[in-house]
């Protein structure tokens, strides 16, 4: 009897699976047949639109994803790529995905912590848009075009070009795509001087979910206001962004100092917190927690707490020393820590090459790091009391793994009001957090996620309140999620929407409601609709 029904359960996973296949094989050639149509000339759609059994697809569907986690095979794979060479293809793409019930994921450069621009649990295809990168800089102007699928470092490329006097404020990770990082928010070395990338986003080009095309003026400005820091995959396909390019000084200086536990960086660092969101808006002093190894014969163990003051200044070695030694003298900053460079070699320094290398590395799309990692993020109102911190660095010692990044906020951010645009974190905020670990085995995976949520629930006490606020542009699946069916509802989401937007979410909400009221746009963290 056991073996009959053994073999009945064969029969019908067969069943299924068979069916599957022809379901999934229709869906192949209804969409490829509705694509090649909606193009004007359907002969590209063969340049453009890749399915499982193309020798390419897997090579690029593997060339962006940034973290391994997500390289695993039981993961489902999207049934098409599109890789858009113009808009009109990205309009067929929408299109054709409604006809055929297929999710959409767009992908700049596949920098999503929790890879949900290439990664789903339903039928879904992947706009991938990497060959749309073109970058037209305007000096007179102060403003530039930058197509999504550009890379941070091919921006500040292109910038520099054409006057060393001129840059953006976004982040250091050059090879991060500007369609996730614009439209989460995006924040880097100067953005206490003018704010964040988002906050210098000026115009956008954009397809929504009828496949017709919009820029600001045709889209209004309540879309326009929830694409910049409230995530545009939530609402539309963001293409193009006008932004404003900011004015450099022609020297900036940069200093990364660091001191272990035993070398009093502990009471460094109690100082840091209470004055590096209080420093002049030209200076970034950021710091970085990590486990390291002990050099002290006295230490207790061979490893401890090393803490490291990077900076960049906008200005001369001699001035940001005078300022240092006034507002935090206990640093012990002198002139042979520093080092003074142009603002584009500041951009090499933070990204991790050499000064001296050529800007040509900035246009290198491939990531310098391949292997597993988890990050979830914090913001602070007020410092980590002394008791606090020994209890974090008891616990870094423990786990060893995660390295912790503290951003001081303060400066513009304090001068832009918290409804500006869809982010919300500013006044009040005196740093924020990411916490980050990797490893290189898959088998370690359990192991590093727990000792990261170890961590974050041990901070809980220090950090801000109602809601526990967090950074879109560092998902965190963990905040919460949606349901598969896309019929979340506002309570659902509320949960992790109030962290990444505080008051900002219900607006957001209504934006969505607006301009997709299907809810054709969705992941497991898109905005939702109201009822």
């Amino acid at each position: 009897m056991a073996a009959a029904n053994f073999e009945l359960l064969l029969l019908l996973c067969s069943l299924f699976i068979l069916g599957f296949s022809a379901t999934s094989y229709s869906t192949q050639v209804s969409f490829s047949q509705c694509f090649s149509s909606n193009l004007q000339h359907p002969n590209e759609a063969s340049n453009v639109l890749l399915t499982t059994n193309r020798s390419n697809y897997s090579s690029v569907l593997q060339s962006s994803i940034r973290n391994h986690r997500f390289l695993n095979n039981s993961i489902l794979k999207p049934q098409f790529i599109i890789t858009p060479r113009h808009v009109s293809h990205i309009q067929a793409a929408i299109r054709c995905s409604k006809q055929n019930g297929l999710q959409v994921r767009v992908r700049s450069a596949g920098h999503d912590y929790e890879g949900l621009s290439y990664v789903a649990d339903v039928p879904f295809l992947i706009i991938d848009l990497f060959n749309l990168r073109s970058i037209s800089v305007d000096i007179e102007n102060e403003s530039a075009w930058v197509e999504s699928g550009a890379t941070l470092g091919e921006l500040y490329y292109k910038i520099a070009e054409k006057s060393k006097l001129y840059g953006f404020p976004a982040g250091s990770c050059s090879t991060v795509g500007v369609g996730g990082h614009f439209s989460g928010g995006g924040f880097g070395t100067i953005f206490r001087k003018y704010g964040l990338a988002a906050d210098n986003i000026v115009d956008a080009k954009v397809v929504d979910v009828n496949g017709k095309i919009l820029t600001r003026k045709s889209m209004g400005e309540d879309l326009f206001w929830a694409i910049r820091g409230g995530g545009g995959a939530s609402f539309v396909v963001i293409f193009s962004w006008k932004v404003k390019i900011v004015p450099v000084p022609q020297t900036v200086t940069v200093f990364n100092v660091r001191y272990t536990l035993e070398q009093g960086a502990s009471k460094l660092l109690q100082k840091w917190q209470n004055v590096a969101h209080e420093l002049d808006e030209d200076i970034f002093l950021h710091a970085v927690l990590e486990v390291a190894d002990s050099t002290t014969s006295s230490a207790s163990s061979n490893k401890t707490v090393l803490v490291s003051f990077g900076s960049l200044y906008l200005g001369g070695v001699e001035k940001l020393v005078s300022l240092l030694q006034e507002s935090f003298p206990e640093l012990g900053l002198m002139r042979e820590n520093c080092t003074e460079m142009t603002w584009i070699q500041s951009v090499l320094y933070f990204a991790g090459f050499s000064t001296k290398d050529s800007l040509n590395v900035l246009l290198d799309r491939s990531t310098q790091y391949k292997g597993f990692f988890k990050a979830k993020s914090d913001y602070l109102t007020k410092p980590v009391s002394e008791t606090g911190l020994e209890g974090l660095y008891r616990i870094l010692l423990e786990e060893e793994a995660p390295v912790l990044i503290l951003t001081p906020y303060g400066g513009r951010m304090s001068e832009i009001s918290d409804s500006e645009i869809a982010f919300p974190h500013r006044k009040g905020n005196i740093y924020a957090i990411q916490y980050l670990t990797n490893w290189d085995e898959e088998d370690e995976t359990e192991k590093h996620i727990s000792s990261m949520r170890r961590l974050y629930k041990y901070m809980k006490p220090y950090v801000s309140k109602a809601p526990r606020a967090a950074y879109l542009n560092y998902r965190d699946l963990d905040l919460g999620r949606n349901n598969n069916a896309g019929n979340s509802s506002y309570a659902q989401a509320h949960v992790w929407g109030l962290k990444y937007f505080k008051n900002n979410f219900k607006r957001l909400v209504r934006v969505k409601t607006a301009v997709d009221p299907d809810n054709f746009f969705r992941n497991e963290q898109s905005i939702p609709v109201f009822p």
